[in-house]
């Protein structure tokens, strides 16, 4: 089975940055298909454009701009990507002396894992953005961001270890699949078979943002993922996305990532 060294993915690598223990890679994939094989460090995969699917032993994922993935180093996977699709990755591989260095373990982290935390793709977001200026910055930035993104992640596996209320994995269902509908307190509570004033007040228990809030972070968070298209205007954007139009999907947009949406755009198609 192949096994692939540092910075090593198949394709055409636009930027590489390497850090103490941390590597950062910005590729276009040029192969059909890449047959198993598993990567020295645990890392991270970021869709930016295009479309791939991924398959490991257990599972398989179609990824699309916005999908990110976290292997663990030595995990075996295949990949498959439509020969007439541009495609294009992000990712951040982790080395094991990193860890070390700072007193952390993966354990709890294993295998291939498909993260839709909103939270967490924002910040990988922000990584992404950080290795594209040059400022001198971009090492701290990214070590805390990474920092961050970990923390979240081995939250979100206590949580399933401690089995949160069935409802919590109900409503984030919905909310992913309809976040774009005119969705009432009501509608969800029935849906539920909750009580309204117990999802409004549990809600932050368990997502740590008002219902609000995290719905607008999952629009935000499918604006990001369509920007990888350079043939949508913002204003089909914001519609698609549910904004209600153009200057309440800036607001929401800059709220959330600190900076506009043409200026996303301008630093994502940055070579």
């Amino acid at each position: 089975m192949k096994h692939s060294q540092k910075g090593e993915f198949y394709g055409e690598t636009n930027k590489t940055i390497c850090f103490e223990g941390l590597t950062l890679t910005d590729t276009v994939y040029t192969h059909p298909k890449v047959d198993w094989h598993y990567h020295e460090h645990a890392y991270f995969t970021f869709i930016l454009e295009g479309n791939v699917m991924e398959g490991n032993k257990k599972e398989v994922y179609n990824c699309v701009p916005g999908s990110l993935l976290f292997h663990n180093w030595q995990d075996a996977h295949y990949n498959i990507k439509p020969d007439d699709v541009f495609t294009r990755g992000f990712h951040l591989e982790i080395e094991k002396e990193w860890f070390d260095k700072l007193s952390l373990t993966s354990d709890g982290l294993e295998g291939s894992t498909k993260i839709s935390n909103p939270d967490i793709k924002q910040l990988m977001y922000k990584i992404f953005r950080a290795s594209k200026i040059d400022d001198g910055d971009s090492d701290l930035s990214t070590q805390t961001l990474l920092l961050e993104i970990l923390s979240k992640l081995k939250k979100n596996s206590v949580d399933v270890l401690h089995k949160n209320p069935k409802w919590v994995t109900m409503i984030d269902e919905i909310l992913h699949e309809q976040f774009a509908d005119l969705l009432t307190l009501d509608y969800l509570s029935k849906i539920l078979n909750i009580h309204p004033m117990h999802l409004s007040r549990d809600f932050s228990k368990y997502f740590n943002c008002t219902l609000g809030e995290y719905i607008r972070k999952l629009k935000v968070e499918k604006a990001l993922s369509l920007m990888g298209s350079k043939h949508q205007s913002f204003t089909e954007i914001a519609h698609q996305c549910g904004f209600s139009d153009q200057s309440h999907f800036n607001r929401c947009f800059k709220e959330i990532n600190g900076i506009n949406p043409s200026a996303h755009k301008k630093i994502l198609f940055k070579k």
